[in-house]
């Protein structure tokens, strides 16, 4: 069997299945990259009618507030101060501008791949101060606490984090206590799974019996 055919079997289960429901299915996907894969190979098309996949809050830059992007812009305007972020944010709008419009305009903002650049940037320039613009889940937050660690046991002093870390759990707890919505249940984020393991899902589970 080859994987034309296998897809075919395996819609035809669903569908099969599907029909033994007595309500419609809303199901949430947390992640913004399993939201992309859905769109890019057109699941949803393939789904029956009362099975519904709904985008859920995404990617850690995608739920950075306003205010998070404009203290970033505020930091990158103190003299003496390189601003260090990941790549996605730099196009990421403030209230009036944003890091790419910032560093256009000739301040010192850089991308970088890990928190472990930001702090060789920091070793290489001791006498300006390296923000480092911190993004992400509980899958980024690990590492750049450890950059964090290993800047004090270094004793580097001119490394410093802008902390916009975002947890899992909350939005989906908001997100279940909103009756508009009617979540049936969760496709939940392999990458922050991986370090929260699935033990933190199991209250959600219980009060809202969904999976």
């Amino acid at each position: 069997m080859n994987e034309k055919q296998n897809i075919k079997k395996i819609i035809s289960i669903i569908k099969k299945e599907a029909k033994k429901l007595k309500k419609n299915i809303n199901i949430m996907e947390v992640c913004g990259t399993h939201t992309m894969a859905i769109s890019k190979f057109g699941i949803r098309s393939l789904l029956p009618e009362n099975i519904r996949l709904i985008s859920g809050p995404g990617c850690p830059v995608c739920v950075t507030p306003v205010s998070e992007i404009d203290k970033a812009i505020e930091l990158s305007e103190i003299k003496d101060v390189i601003i260090t972020t990941f790549g996605d944010m730099m196009r990421v709008p403030g209230t009036k501008s944003s890091l790419y419009q910032k560093k256009a305009e000739g301040k010192d903002i850089r991308v970088v791949y890990s928190p472990l650049d930001a702090l060789t940037i920091a070793i290489d320039n001791p006498g300006k101060n390296i923000i480092f613009i911190g993004v992400g889940f509980e899958t980024t937050a690990p590492l750049i606490a450890w950059t964090v660690k290993q800047a004090k046991k270094q004793k580097i002093k001119n490394f410093f984090v802008l902390s916009c870390f975002k947890v899992v759990i909350p939005p989906m707890k908001a997100l279940l206590q909103d009756k508009e919505l009617n979540l049936n249940g969760f496709i939940c984020p392999g990458h922050v799974s991986a370090i929260t393991g699935a033990k933190v899902y199991e209250p959600l589970v219980k009060k809202y019996k969904i999976p």
